[in-house]
């Protein structure tokens, strides 16, 4: 993944400047705090300073007693301030995973879900509702004594733009603070790569946003799935070769120059593993394997709740397992030899193959399903083949990974005529066969991936420059999708 620098404060300007001034107070006690041992949230602030430690102190903050003289300090020595400064961001993090999580909200029971004072709630929330992120959307019913004002996110305050980028497609989605899909768009890839398709996804992504009714100075960050392996240092693309040129330019610094927003590039598959996880088949798994079948082939791999990216950020490059065609030969270096039997290409050339050379040489994937849908004794052996190859796949990311789940995604992966047979054949392979579905989210998988990244990080941005990075929890399924 590869983050460019826009700076990440301009995305909370409000005339309050930080979000909550002063020393936090306990929502049973009227006067500050002692330490970071009364703080709600002083279990994370001592597990982040283990991670980061504070500047001039030889060791992290791995203790309580340590964060408590820090806490109750009026000083404002630097390693005072920032120890303050993280008890305040993670103050504002709680109320923010409320308000996504439960919207609509009232204070108290805000107050009640996090621990927080209601004064640090009140300002807090008040800071957030005049910088335009919250907004006051009733009162609560239904209960003895005086109703309750609620607030929830303002959906469109800022916009992810997601952008899935195929050999084939590229599709582009706007999406509001609470993951909703407020506009599509998709093109066929321009052959040409390089400058060409920057220019066009970025010309997609204005397109989407005019329509939508939205500014660009409300796109706040892109998020952009590549079919590759992103270089996070020089920001080209390696392992990409349906999208010419991304391996020798800097792909991540043309986007930002077009967009004028920060740019994160992931792989395109990483993005839909983690859609999956978020709004898919992968609901309530930590351990699950992803793989995209169609015009390329790639995998995507979350252990214990973490996307798995190797030394190179090259894992699940899937079309370099060395089966199906000559791993030795030249072009099994340029695309892999797996890639080049069980994609479309191979899918293509293998029934040119077995015909004769008689079908024209435009004849498409889907043409050869509904061939074989109709019994043709070509077609239907190709796809055989291919789904042999694919279990295949199946059988060695299980064997090295033990997923819970191998969801199957791509125009060819998430066919039910592939998925069934894949099924079928692994207790052919496998003692114990993997668990394997198709993707439910079909190609809006890496779109949504992708949006749950950028609101990761716009959600990120809203604690300050200084606030560590962690993932806050995104929206609930049901107010996420497309809207239009």
């Amino acid at each position: 993944m590869r983050r460019l620098g826009r700076g990440r404060c301009e995305l909370l300007a409000g005339p309050g400047g930080d979000l909550v001034t002063g020393v936090e107070k306990h929502a049973k006690r009227d006067m500050p705090l002692a330490g970071a041992a009364t703080h709600p949230l002083a279990a994370k602030v001592t597990l982040c300073n283990q991670v980061t430690a504070l500047p001039k102190f030889s060791t992290p903050l791995t203790d309580v007693s340590t964060c408590r003289s820090l806490f109750g300090s009026r000083t404002n020595r630097p390693e005072m301030s920032r120890a303050l400064q993280l008890s305040r961001q993670f103050s504002k993090r709680a109320v923010m995973e409320a308000l996504l999580q439960q919207a609509p909200i009232s204070r108290a029971s805000i107050a009640k879900q996090t621990g927080l004072s209601k004064q640090t709630i009140s300002e807090i929330v008040r800071h957030l509702e005049d910088a335009g992120w919250v907004i006051e959307t009733g009162r609560t019913n239904g209960q003895v004594g005086r109703s309750a004002v609620t607030y929830e996110v303002v959906p469109d305050a800022a916009f992810v733009a997601a952008v899935d980028l195929g050999g084939t497609k590229v599709r582009v989605g706007l999406t509001d603070l609470r993951g909703a899909i407020v506009r599509e768009a998709t093109e066929f890839t321009r052959p040409e790569g390089g400058q060409v398709v920057v220019e066009q996804i970025g010309r997609l992504c204005l397109q989407a946003a005019a329509a939508a009714g939205v500014g660009r100075e409300r796109v706040r960050i892109a998020v952009v799935g590549v079919p590759g392996a992103p270089d996070p240092s020089s920001g080209r693309v390696r392992f990409a070769p349906n999208i010419p040129d991304f391996d020798r330019m800097d792909v991540a610094a043309a986007l930002e120059a077009v967009l004028e927003c920060d740019v994160l590039l992931e792989n395109d598959v990483n993005l839909a593993v983690q859609g999956e996880v978020w709004q898919g088949a992968g609901q309530g798994l930590d351990t699950l394997a992803f793989i995209a079948l169609g015009t390329g082939i790639g995998g995507g791999l979350i252990v214990g709740g973490e996307l798995v990216r190797g030394a190179d950020n090259a894992a699940g490059e899937l079309g370099f397992l060395p089966f199906g065609a000559d791993p030795f030969e030249a072009e099994s270096l340029r695309t892999g030899a797996f890639e080049r039997l069980v994609a479309s290409a191979g899918i293509r050339a293998r029934y040119r193959t077995l015909t004769g050379g008689t079908d024209a040489p435009g004849m498409t994937v889907p043409e050869i399903f509904s061939r074989a849908g109709a019994g043709e004794p070509a077609a239907t052996q190709v796809i055989d083949e291919t789904a042999c190859l694919l279990a295949r796949g199946v059988a060695a990311i299980a064997a090295i990974a033990n997923p819970s789940l191998v969801v199957l995604g791509g125009s060819i992966g998430s066919r039910p005529e592939m998925t069934e047979r894949v099924r079928a054949l692994l207790p052919g392979c496998m003692s114990s066969p993997v668990d394997v579905a198709a993707s439910r989210l079909g190609p809006q998988a890496a779109l949504i991936g992708a949006a749950a990244i950028g609101l990761s990080h716009l959600h990120n941005a809203l604690f300050g420059a200084d606030a560590p990075e962690a993932k806050l929890s995104l929206p609930p399924p049901r107010q996420a999708g497309s809207k239009a």
